[in-house]
């Protein structure tokens, strides 16, 4: 007989526990991820991001220069246009000097006749010296003539009494010596009036000389101030930079002040970052900062130097101001500009303009530096001396009218107008020799 078999049964599997245990795994395994993630962000922030303040509201700023006219007049030629790059003392606008040129004349004039007025008072001190001496002669004479009278009276007083002398010649002679005493009143009286001329005269000469003179001195006052407004008739760069946003045009009557043109010295240049109230905590002066331009990207890199913090945010500053005093406010986190001097080698290899964006991320690890300067620039932050050389050709001007008209050195005075249309000339070759060729016409021809 055969044995029976009893058939294997199915084995059943709990599909649903191993879906539980799949997905406990998954959540544990995200679970650490995110825990490893926190404790790596952590670290990081505490090592690394703690010690960094970074901010992308960042730009270049530099000294906008403007060019304005000190005198008024009809422009005559533009020698400078945007974009082009210009040294100091190199004329960027010319103006009609015509008026200018009429008024030094009239200053010079008028200087001239002062001098020679002036030294009509000094020619005076001695006439008028001349004229005391006079008047003194005249009152010895009128001392002897009384004298003379008096003994010429009392000799005919004695002899009244012996009828050697008439009583009309007694009479006689009382009236020449009335007269001789009156005489001497009189030449008294001229003496006197010759010394106050004398001390009249002297009061507006004592102590200063005919180049000194107060009244020579106003008058050289007026040549200097019309010798400047024929010089200013050329507008000067300031300084070494380009040229930006040019507004004057051939022809164009401009006022004194008015804006011309802007000179923008790239080589002087700094970075404005504008921080969070919250950022400003740890920023020192003197710390170290990175920082990159949106015109280079990330492969050029700057260093820089936060050189000082702003006294006040930008909304306090602001053309109008916002109103917190209100019902309905809402709290604005407010930005205050940090200033960052950059290296200028490194901006002299890749240059920047002003208004670039940039980027800025300052190493804030060292706390040692001051929030806010205490002491004041020991220097000028830029200066120039282009306006100095004008002030020395108008004292050579009042030197030359005065000499001219002073008796003195008549040859060197001779001489001046054509040295000074030698430094005219000098001038003018300077001019040209800082401007490359063809460029002030082809800006002045073209109109721009």
């Amino acid at each position: 007989m055969q044995a029976t078999q009893t058939p294997a049964l199915p084995v059943v599997v709990d599909s649903g526990n191993r879906k539980r245990s799949t997905r406990r795994k998954a959540l544990t395994i995200l679970a650490g991820v995110v825990v490893v993630g926190g404790l790596a962000w952590a670290a990081y922030e505490w090592l690394v991001a703690s010690h960094y303040e970074s901010t992308d509201n960042a730009y270049v700023q530099g000294n906008v220069i403007q060019i304005t006219p000190q005198v008024g007049g009809t422009v005559m030629a533009i020698l400078a246009d945007d974009t082009d790059f210009v040294k100091a003392g190199q004329p960027l606008v010319k103006l009609d000097p015509a008026d200018a040129k009429v008024a030094l004349d009239q200053a010079e004039a008028n200087l001239a006749q002062t001098v020679r007025q002036v030294r009509t008072l000094y020619a005076n001190n001695g006439s008028l010296a001349a004229q005391v001496t006079l008047r003194q002669t005249d009152v010895s004479r009128a001392q002897a003539d009384i004298t003379r009278a008096t003994d010429d009276l009392n000799r005919r007083e004695q002899l009244v009494g012996n009828g050697a002398v008439s009583k009309e010649e007694l009479d006689h002679a009382q009236t020449q010596l009335a007269n001789a005493r009156s005489a001497m009143s009189a030449a008294q009286a001229g003496v006197n009036a010759a010394r106050e001329q004398l001390t009249s005269n002297q009061a507006m000469t004592d102590g200063t000389s005919v180049d000194q003179h107060p009244s020579v001195q106003a008058a050289a006052a007026k040549v200097r101030e019309a010798w400047l407004a024929t010089q200013r008739a050329s507008l000067p760069a300031p300084v070494d930079g380009y040229v930006a946003k040019r507004t004057v045009q051939l022809g164009q009557r401009v006022a004194a002040g008015a804006p011309l043109m802007s000179i923008i010295p790239l080589k002087q240049v700094w970075v404005d970052a504008n921080f969070k109230e919250v950022q400003l905590r740890q920023i020192r002066l003197g710390q170290p900062v990175k920082l990159t331009a949106d015109l280079y990207g990330k492969k050029v890199e700057y260093d820089g130097t936060v050189a000082g913090l702003g006294a006040g945010t930008g909304a306090a500053f602001a053309l109008l101001p916002a109103q917190n005093a209100t019902g309905n406010w809402i709290k604005v986190v407010q930005r205050v500009p940090v200033r960052i001097e950059l290296d200028m080698r490194q901006v002299a290899v890749n240059p920047l303009r002003v208004g670039l964006s940039m980027d800025a991320r300052v190493d804030v690890s060292k706390q040692d530096g001051k929030t806010l300067a205490d002491a004041p620039r020991a220097s000028a932050i830029t200066s120039t001396e282009v306006f100095q050389s004008q002030e020395g050709g108008a004292e050579a001007e009042v030197r030359r009218v005065i000499a001219q008209n002073s008796g003195r050195s008549s040859s060197n005075a001779a001489m001046a107008p054509a040295a000074r249309k030698a430094s005219a000339t000098m001038g003018a070759r300077a001019a040209a020799a800082t401007t490359p060729v063809g460029a002030g016409e082809a800006a002045a021809s073209t109109g721009h």
